[in-house]
């Protein structure tokens, strides 16, 4: 498949994700998805018949990933750049997932005004993880605004998430262990309740570089914490939980 056809254009790739045949348009200039999404996406649970939005869907990875592994009824992805929505509204149409999946341009910081309250059972994000006091600011804008607070913070994505959910409904996130305070008082802040976690270890005797959570729109206050998940066995081979996620 070439750039002739229409569905590539250039600096793109088809990627393929070893789910239902499933394959994934990204840019080589820009930000291409990483393992924290992968992850997310075998962390969170959706039910049959459920609804899920991911908020700052990007190549639309963590939608066509929860479409392949769980039952839900629709995926919604929200995406404020338009590049990368265009391109994640291409992969679906590869997948022949346009019934299932709908990519919106627009803002996290909208997303109530966008879909309503109480409108999604299940919300997912993978959100920036630095504010601005930590790290160096990619000088590309989109590898940027993908890594730093800039367009978003965690407040706006916790603010959105806790008014779109139905009660009861889940908001799944992944991290950085560091912001783990600021996470759990601001999603109880919003009445999400921190109610799962599991830490990602790069290896057994590292410490973890990964959060993922479970908040409960007025959950209670009990807490599980997971088994620690490990990424390598040794340098350069996952371990067999990581090999399972994947789908190889």
């Amino acid at each position: 498949m070439d750039i002739s056809d229409g569905l590539l254009k250039p600096y793109e790739r088809i990627d393929e994700l070893h789910r239902n045949n499933y394959r994934i348009i990204q840019n080589t200039k820009k930000f291409c998805f990483g393992m924290d999404a992968v992850l997310l996406s075998g962390f969170t649970k959706v039910l049959l018949g459920e609804t899920v939005l991911d908020l700052g869907t990007g190549t639309g990875i963590i939608p066509i990933l929860l479409e392949a592994k769980t039952s839900g009824m629709h995926f919604t992805g929200l995406e404020i750049q338009s590049e990368s929505a265009d391109m994640a509204r291409r992969s679906v149409t590869l997948n022949k997932l346009e019934d299932k999946i709908d990519i919106v341009d627009g803002d996290i910081k909208e997303a109530s005004m966008l879909f309503g309250a109480a409108s999604f059972d299940v919300v997912t994000c993978n959100p920036p993880y630095m504010n601005h006091s930590n790290g160096i600011i990619n000088p590309d804008s989109s590898k940027a605004i993908a890594r730093h607070e800039i367009l978003c913070t965690l407040e706006d994505v916790v603010r959105e998430a806790a008014k779109v959910l139905k009660p009861n409904g889940r908001l799944y996130m992944v991290h950085r262990p560091f912001r783990l305070v600021d996470i759990i008082n601001t999603c109880s802040l919003h009445k999400l309740e921190v109610k799962r976690m599991r830490l990602v270890y790069p290896y057994a005797d590292k410490e973890p570089n990964m959060v993922l959570m479970e908040c409960v729109k007025g959950g209670g206050r009990n807490l599980i914490v997971e088994a620690p998940l490990i990424v390598y066995k040794t340098i350069g081979v996952y371990t067999d939980e990581i090999y399972e996620i994947y789908g190889y």
